[in-house]
């Protein structure tokens, strides 16, 4: 480099210094970046009044904001939402949106909030069925971050991109309050999602991304809401180190094999795990409502699952993933003898029902359709009693485990048989 060169690195600082790398004959450019998914909610159709489970939505929002909280699995320099109108049946109108950094309750980090743009405006309208991705806002965010969406609703719009259970509270006020640093303690609260369904993020490199189908294990039911336990979100912790998302795709009431509290498992794969941008893996946990809901509160007139017809249905899920050229590790489904005892829901066990899933388990574990196995029954039952969940594993209701029961789940995944990686020091 010569003296003038060097002096004019000096003076004019980058904008010099990308000039005398050209003038030397380098191709250096700006940094590629590319756009990773961080976070999502699966949507569900908005069920009738005739189902065993109150939907917990009102019938409709007008002239209200709508506050939602989701935590990202990586991070990056800036951030995209996601808005769905999957499920409407009318197009939904935006009036105005606006995402930060999550503080405490409702409140939004002060001097992190940014308004969202669609193609450069302030409203967008969204078609029945329809999803749409806000244009890029200048927001760096940390892996496990969380993030405040808020959307304002000038006309009536009836709940879509519907999310049953989100194990985090969304608030509901009066009037366009998406700018608010935080909603009036007379908001309304909801254990529910309606509208936000994902995150995006800007990353220095190509995105690498592991997706959870399954039900409501998946879904963190029974989970300390509020607390990002689920076993997607340890899981996630465990690979943001790798810079791997973790999606988690769970349905509560969500089945392999047909439509339940969400379509079947066989129909979102294609949509929730196959179209995600850098998808090198799936874990499927699936078969507790195919098994438990038949003859039951949930599916009273359905007769009996057959365990031919269970296995039938993974085995065209691992078919789906390696025509994909993703890789699929199946859970083993846990126990779950008492699930859901003394109450209006209980029927999903029963003796000729554990035979059922005693008899997917075993193949699911020597079947060798997957490229690996997640042995959840052998880590959560009972040795005494092998039909019955580990009371420190056992979340109160006998079908779902509790934090300790979903961060041991998330714990015992081989991440480099997950990913296809070499074993790591």
């Amino acid at each position: 480099m010569t003296a003038s060169t060097f002096a004019s690195i000096l003076r004019h600082g980058a904008l010099a210094l990308t000039l005398a790398a050209t003038a030397a004959g380098s191709t250096a450019g700006p940094a590629a970046t590319y756009w990773s998914p961080s976070w999502m909610a699966s949507t569900q159709p908005v069920w009738g009044g005739d189902f065993v489970l109150p939907v917990g939505l009102p019938f409709q929002f007008n002239r209200q904001t709508v506050r939602q909280v989701a935590r990202l699995s990586i991070g990056g320099s800036r951030l995209r939402v996601v808005i769905s109108n999957e499920g409407g049946t009318a197009p939904l109108y935006i009036g105005a949106a606006r995402v930060g950094r999550h503080g405490e309750g409702s409140a939004v980090v002060e001097g992190s909030d940014r308004a969202l743009r669609f193609g450069g405006q302030a409203d967008a309208t969204i078609p029945p069925g329809a999803r749409l991705v806000s244009d890029p806002v200048d927001l760096a965010v940390p892996a496990l971050g969380e993030i405040a969406v808020s959307i304002y609703l000038p006309r009536p719009s009836q709940p879509a991109g519907f999310h049953f259970d989100a194990r985090q509270l969304a608030y509901v006020a009066d009037g366009d309050l998406t700018g608010a640093a935080r909603l009036p303690a007379t908001a309304s609260q909801w254990s529910t999602r309606v509208f936000f369904s994902g995150l995006i993020v800007e990353t220095p490199k190509p995105p690498t991304t592991v997706v959870a189908l399954g039900d409501s294990i998946t879904d963190g039911n029974g989970s300390t809401p509020g607390a990002n336990t689920r076993w997607p979100d340890a899981l996630a912790e465990r690979l943001a180190k790798r810079n791997v998302a973790v999606l988690n795709a769970g349905i509560s009431g969500g089945r392999l094999l047909k439509d339940g509290m969400g379509r079947a498992g066989l129909e979102r794969a294609g949509r929730d795990v196959f179209t995600q941008p850098g998808v090198r893996a799936m874990i499927v946990l699936l078969g507790t409502n195919d098994i438990g809901w038949p003859g039951g509160p949930f599916a009273p007139d359905e007769p009996a699952m057959r365990a031919e017809t269970v296995i039938q249905g993974l085995r065209q899920l691992a078919e789906m993933a390696h025509a994909h050229n993703v890789r699929i590790v199946a859970g083993t489904i846990p126990p779950n003898e008492r699930a859901l005892e003394g109450t209006p829901l209980e029927g999903h066990h029963s003796p000729a029902k554990d035979k059922v899933r005693q008899a997917v388990n075993r193949w699911i574990r020597e079947g060798g359709a997957f490229d690996a196995v997640a042995d959840f029954d052998a880590l959560l039952r009972d040795p005494a009693q092998p039909s019955r969940l580990k009371a420190s594993m056992d979340s109160g209701d006998h079908l779902h485990p509790g934090d300790a029961g979903y961060r041991a789940m998330a714990s015992s995944i081989d991440l480099d048989a997950l990913l296809g990686t070499p074993a790591q020091p």
